[in-house]
Protein backbone atom coordinates (compact mmCIF):
# COMPACT_ATOMS: atom_id res chain seq x y z
CA UNK A 1 0.00 0.00 0.00
CA UNK A 2 1.37 3.41 -0.96
CA UNK A 3 1.37 6.21 1.57
CA UNK A 4 -1.44 8.06 -0.22
CA UNK A 5 -3.62 4.92 -0.14
CA UNK A 6 -3.73 5.24 3.65
CA UNK A 7 -5.86 8.36 3.34
CA UNK A 8 -8.66 7.57 0.86
CA UNK A 9 -10.18 10.37 -1.18
CA UNK A 10 -13.09 12.25 0.37
CA UNK A 11 -14.95 15.01 -1.46
CA UNK A 12 -15.39 18.04 0.77
CA UNK A 13 -19.05 18.33 -0.28
CA UNK A 14 -19.68 14.82 1.05
CA UNK A 15 -18.22 15.43 4.51
CA UNK A 16 -20.65 15.34 7.45
CA UNK A 17 -21.84 18.66 8.86
CA UNK A 18 -19.83 19.50 11.97
CA UNK A 19 -20.58 22.11 14.63
CA UNK A 20 -17.81 24.25 16.10
CA UNK A 21 -17.95 25.24 19.79
CA UNK A 22 -20.38 28.05 20.55
CA UNK A 23 -21.93 27.89 17.10
CA UNK A 24 -18.86 29.49 15.52
CA UNK A 25 -18.23 29.33 11.76
CA UNK A 26 -14.47 29.11 11.50
CA UNK A 27 -11.73 27.74 13.73
CA UNK A 28 -8.43 29.61 13.42
CA UNK A 29 -5.17 28.29 14.78
CA UNK A 30 -1.86 30.14 14.80
CA UNK A 31 1.33 28.12 14.43
CA UNK A 32 4.52 29.83 15.63
CA UNK A 33 7.51 27.84 14.35
CA UNK A 34 10.70 28.00 16.43
CA UNK A 35 13.71 26.13 15.11
CA UNK A 36 17.38 25.41 15.65
CA UNK A 37 19.59 25.86 12.61
CA UNK A 38 23.02 24.31 13.23
CA UNK A 39 25.74 26.67 12.00
CA UNK A 40 27.99 23.78 10.96
CA UNK A 41 25.36 22.47 8.51
CA UNK A 42 23.95 23.76 5.24
CA UNK A 43 21.09 26.13 6.01
CA UNK A 44 17.48 24.91 5.57
CA UNK A 45 16.72 28.10 3.61
CA UNK A 46 18.74 31.05 2.39
CA UNK A 47 18.11 34.76 1.91
CA UNK A 48 21.51 35.48 0.32
CA UNK A 49 22.98 33.41 -2.51
CA UNK A 50 26.63 32.42 -1.95
CA UNK A 51 29.43 34.53 -3.46
CA UNK A 52 30.34 33.30 -6.94
CA UNK A 53 27.65 30.61 -6.60
CA UNK A 54 29.75 28.38 -4.35
CA UNK A 55 28.10 27.28 -1.07
CA UNK A 56 30.37 28.03 1.88
CA UNK A 57 30.32 26.67 5.44
CA UNK A 58 29.88 28.07 7.96
CA UNK A 59 27.15 30.10 6.24
CA UNK A 60 27.26 33.07 8.58
CA UNK A 61 24.83 35.43 6.76
CA UNK A 62 22.06 32.87 6.30
CA UNK A 63 22.52 31.42 9.77
CA UNK A 64 22.30 34.97 11.12
CA UNK A 65 19.09 35.58 9.16
CA UNK A 66 17.39 32.88 11.20
CA UNK A 67 19.24 33.68 14.43
CA UNK A 68 17.88 37.23 14.28
CA UNK A 69 14.41 35.72 14.44
CA UNK A 70 15.19 33.82 17.62
CA UNK A 71 16.85 36.83 19.28
CA UNK A 72 14.56 39.66 18.13
CA UNK A 73 11.74 38.55 15.83
CA UNK A 74 10.27 36.01 18.23
CA UNK A 75 9.73 38.65 20.87
CA UNK A 76 7.78 40.91 18.51
CA UNK A 77 5.52 38.03 17.57
CA UNK A 78 5.24 36.91 21.20
CA UNK A 79 4.04 40.38 22.20
CA UNK A 80 1.58 40.58 19.31
CA UNK A 81 0.08 37.21 20.25
CA UNK A 82 0.05 37.51 24.04
CA UNK A 83 -1.22 41.10 24.04
CA UNK A 84 -4.23 39.80 22.11
CA UNK A 85 -4.56 36.66 24.26
CA UNK A 86 -4.37 34.46 21.17
CA UNK A 87 -4.07 30.70 21.71
CA UNK A 88 -0.78 29.64 20.11
CA UNK A 89 0.53 26.31 18.88
CA UNK A 90 4.32 26.37 19.15
CA UNK A 91 5.84 24.08 16.51
CA UNK A 92 9.20 23.53 18.20
CA UNK A 93 12.38 21.74 17.22
CA UNK A 94 12.80 19.81 20.46
CA UNK A 95 16.39 20.92 20.95
CA UNK A 96 15.20 24.54 21.13
CA UNK A 97 14.37 23.61 24.74
CA UNK A 98 18.13 23.23 25.26
CA UNK A 99 19.57 25.71 22.75
CA UNK A 100 17.10 28.58 23.35
CA UNK A 101 15.63 27.99 26.82
CA UNK A 102 14.63 31.67 27.11
CA UNK A 103 12.33 31.28 24.11
CA UNK A 104 10.93 27.91 25.17
CA UNK A 105 10.38 29.07 28.77
CA UNK A 106 8.49 32.19 27.69
CA UNK A 107 6.22 30.08 25.48
CA UNK A 108 5.63 27.58 28.26
CA UNK A 109 4.79 30.30 30.80
CA UNK A 110 2.41 31.90 28.29
CA UNK A 111 0.51 28.63 27.94
CA UNK A 112 1.43 27.91 24.31
CA UNK A 113 0.76 24.34 23.17
CA UNK A 114 4.05 22.59 22.35
CA UNK A 115 3.86 20.77 19.00
CA UNK A 116 6.71 18.49 17.95
CA UNK A 117 8.67 19.80 14.96
CA UNK A 118 11.60 17.41 14.74
CA UNK A 119 14.71 17.55 16.93
CA UNK A 120 16.67 20.13 14.91
CA UNK A 121 15.59 21.68 11.62
CA UNK A 122 16.01 19.39 8.64
CA UNK A 123 13.90 17.01 6.53
CA UNK A 124 12.78 13.70 8.01
CA UNK A 125 14.32 11.95 4.97
CA UNK A 126 17.80 13.03 6.09
CA UNK A 127 17.47 11.94 9.72
CA UNK A 128 19.90 9.09 10.29
CA UNK A 129 17.64 7.23 12.74
CA UNK A 130 14.09 8.54 12.47
CA UNK A 131 12.73 6.33 15.25
CA UNK A 132 15.34 7.66 17.64
CA UNK A 133 14.90 11.28 16.51
CA UNK A 134 11.14 11.18 17.05
CA UNK A 135 11.49 9.52 20.45
CA UNK A 136 14.17 12.05 21.52
CA UNK A 137 11.94 14.89 20.35
CA UNK A 138 8.94 13.65 22.32
CA UNK A 139 11.05 12.89 25.40
CA UNK A 140 12.82 16.28 25.33
CA UNK A 141 9.57 18.23 25.03
CA UNK A 142 7.93 16.06 27.69
CA UNK A 143 10.73 16.75 30.16
CA UNK A 144 10.74 20.49 29.49
CA UNK A 145 6.99 21.12 29.24
CA UNK A 146 5.90 18.60 31.84
CA UNK A 147 3.71 16.67 29.41
CA UNK A 148 4.29 14.92 26.07
CA UNK A 149 3.33 16.61 22.80
CA UNK A 150 0.11 15.27 21.32
CA UNK A 151 0.65 17.09 18.03
CA UNK A 152 3.36 17.19 15.37
CA UNK A 153 4.46 19.16 12.31
CA UNK A 154 7.45 17.69 10.50
CA UNK A 155 10.19 20.11 9.39
CA UNK A 156 9.21 21.26 5.91
CA UNK A 157 6.15 18.93 6.24
CA UNK A 158 8.45 16.07 5.23
CA UNK A 159 7.58 12.43 5.90
CA UNK A 160 8.84 9.01 4.90
CA UNK A 161 6.62 5.94 4.73
CA UNK A 162 7.39 5.17 8.39
CA UNK A 163 6.90 8.63 9.90
CA UNK A 164 3.20 8.36 10.76
CA UNK A 165 3.63 4.96 12.40
CA UNK A 166 6.57 6.19 14.48
CA UNK A 167 4.70 9.32 15.54
CA UNK A 168 1.67 7.35 16.70
CA UNK A 169 3.93 4.83 18.45
CA UNK A 170 5.34 7.75 20.45
CA UNK A 171 1.92 9.03 21.51
CA UNK A 172 1.34 11.69 18.84
CA UNK A 173 -2.36 11.87 17.97
CA UNK A 174 -2.53 14.77 15.53
CA UNK A 175 -0.29 15.73 12.59
CA UNK A 176 -0.22 18.88 10.44
CA UNK A 177 1.79 17.57 7.47
CA UNK A 178 -1.15 16.62 5.27
CA UNK A 179 -2.55 19.82 3.74
CA UNK A 180 -5.44 18.16 1.90
CA UNK A 181 -8.69 19.69 3.20
CA UNK A 182 -10.20 22.39 5.41
CA UNK A 183 -11.35 19.70 7.86
CA UNK A 184 -9.34 17.02 9.69
CA UNK A 185 -9.14 13.45 8.41
CA UNK A 186 -8.16 10.16 10.04
CA UNK A 187 -5.23 7.95 8.99
CA UNK A 188 -4.88 4.39 10.29
CA UNK A 189 -1.57 3.19 11.76
CA UNK A 190 -0.65 -0.10 13.45
CA UNK A 191 -0.65 1.82 16.74
CA UNK A 192 -4.03 3.50 16.36
CA UNK A 193 -5.54 6.38 14.41
CA UNK A 194 -3.62 9.59 13.74
CA UNK A 195 -5.67 12.60 12.63
CA UNK A 196 -4.66 15.38 10.27
CA UNK A 197 -5.09 18.99 11.40
CA UNK A 198 -5.63 21.40 8.49
CA UNK A 199 -2.41 23.35 7.96
CA UNK A 200 -1.44 25.61 5.05
CA UNK A 201 1.33 25.85 2.51
CA UNK A 202 -0.05 29.21 1.36
CA UNK A 203 -1.18 31.23 4.40
CA UNK A 204 2.37 30.66 5.55
CA UNK A 205 4.94 33.43 5.78
CA UNK A 206 7.76 31.18 4.52
CA UNK A 207 5.94 30.58 1.25
CA UNK A 208 4.79 34.16 0.75
CA UNK A 209 8.08 35.87 1.55
CA UNK A 210 10.99 33.39 1.45
CA UNK A 211 9.83 31.36 -1.55
CA UNK A 212 7.51 33.58 -3.59
CA UNK A 213 9.35 36.78 -2.58
CA UNK A 214 6.17 38.83 -2.34
CA UNK A 215 6.09 42.24 -0.70
CA UNK A 216 5.46 42.63 3.02
CA UNK A 217 1.77 43.56 2.75
CA UNK A 218 0.93 40.46 0.70
CA UNK A 219 0.88 38.29 3.82
CA UNK A 220 -2.02 40.34 5.17
CA UNK A 221 -3.90 40.35 1.87
CA UNK A 222 -3.59 36.63 1.22
CA UNK A 223 -4.54 35.65 4.75
CA UNK A 224 -7.56 37.96 4.93
CA UNK A 225 -8.76 36.73 1.52
CA UNK A 226 -8.44 33.14 2.74
CA UNK A 227 -10.20 34.01 5.98
CA UNK A 228 -13.11 35.75 4.23
CA UNK A 229 -13.92 32.78 1.99
CA UNK A 230 -13.62 30.17 4.76
CA UNK A 231 -15.74 32.34 7.07
CA UNK A 232 -18.40 32.49 4.35
CA UNK A 233 -18.32 28.73 3.81
CA UNK A 234 -18.41 28.17 7.55
CA UNK A 235 -22.07 29.20 7.58
CA UNK A 236 -22.94 25.77 6.11
CA UNK A 237 -20.18 23.57 7.55
CA UNK A 238 -17.24 24.09 9.87
CA UNK A 239 -13.95 25.23 8.40
CA UNK A 240 -10.40 25.35 9.81
CA UNK A 241 -7.81 28.00 8.91
CA UNK A 242 -4.13 27.85 9.78
CA UNK A 243 -1.85 30.89 10.03
CA UNK A 244 1.77 29.75 10.03
CA UNK A 245 4.49 32.20 11.08
CA UNK A 246 8.25 32.17 11.66
CA UNK A 247 10.22 34.67 13.78
CA UNK A 248 12.77 35.47 11.07
CA UNK A 249 10.03 36.21 8.52
CA UNK A 250 7.02 38.06 9.99
CA UNK A 251 8.91 38.94 13.18
CA UNK A 252 11.10 41.47 11.35
CA UNK A 253 10.42 45.21 11.66
CA UNK A 254 9.06 45.78 8.15
CA UNK A 255 6.53 42.90 8.38
CA UNK A 256 5.33 42.77 11.99
CA UNK A 257 2.58 45.35 11.51
CA UNK A 258 0.94 43.13 8.88
CA UNK A 259 0.84 40.20 11.30
CA UNK A 260 -0.64 42.48 13.97
CA UNK A 261 -3.25 43.71 11.49
CA UNK A 262 -4.14 40.14 10.54
CA UNK A 263 -4.62 39.12 14.16
CA UNK A 264 -6.84 42.16 14.74
CA UNK A 265 -8.88 41.29 11.64
CA UNK A 266 -9.46 37.74 12.85
CA UNK A 267 -10.42 38.95 16.32
CA UNK A 268 -12.94 41.42 14.87
CA UNK A 269 -15.20 38.57 13.72
CA UNK A 270 -17.63 37.05 16.23
CA UNK A 271 -17.92 33.74 14.39
CA UNK A 272 -14.32 32.67 15.02
CA UNK A 273 -13.24 29.93 17.40
CA UNK A 274 -9.60 30.45 18.40
CA UNK A 275 -8.09 27.02 19.03
CA UNK A 276 -4.85 25.07 19.30
CA UNK A 277 -3.94 21.98 17.28
CA UNK A 278 -5.00 19.47 19.93
CA UNK A 279 -8.23 21.38 20.64
CA UNK A 280 -9.12 21.11 16.94
CA UNK A 281 -8.27 17.42 16.92
CA UNK A 282 -10.25 16.67 20.09
CA UNK A 283 -13.20 18.65 18.75
CA UNK A 284 -13.15 16.75 15.46
CA UNK A 285 -13.00 13.34 17.09
CA UNK A 286 -15.88 14.23 19.42
CA UNK A 287 -17.97 15.47 16.48
CA UNK A 288 -17.28 12.36 14.39
CA UNK A 289 -18.22 10.14 17.34
CA UNK A 290 -21.67 11.80 17.28
CA UNK A 291 -22.20 11.57 13.52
Amino acid sequence: MSLSDRIPYQAQVDRPTLALPGGKKLAVWVILNVEEWRIENAMPRTVLSPPMGQPLLPDVPNWSWHEYGMRAGFWRQFKALTDRKMPVTLAINANVCNAYPRVASAALEAGFEFMGHGFVQGPMHKVENQADAIKRSVDTISKFAGKPPRTWESPGLTETEETLDLLRLNGVEYVADWVIDDLPEDIATPHGTITTIPYSVETNDIVIHALQHLSSEQFLKRCTDQFDRLYLEGASNARIMAISIHPYITGVPHRIKYLEALLDYVLSHDGVALMTASEIGDWYRAQMAKS
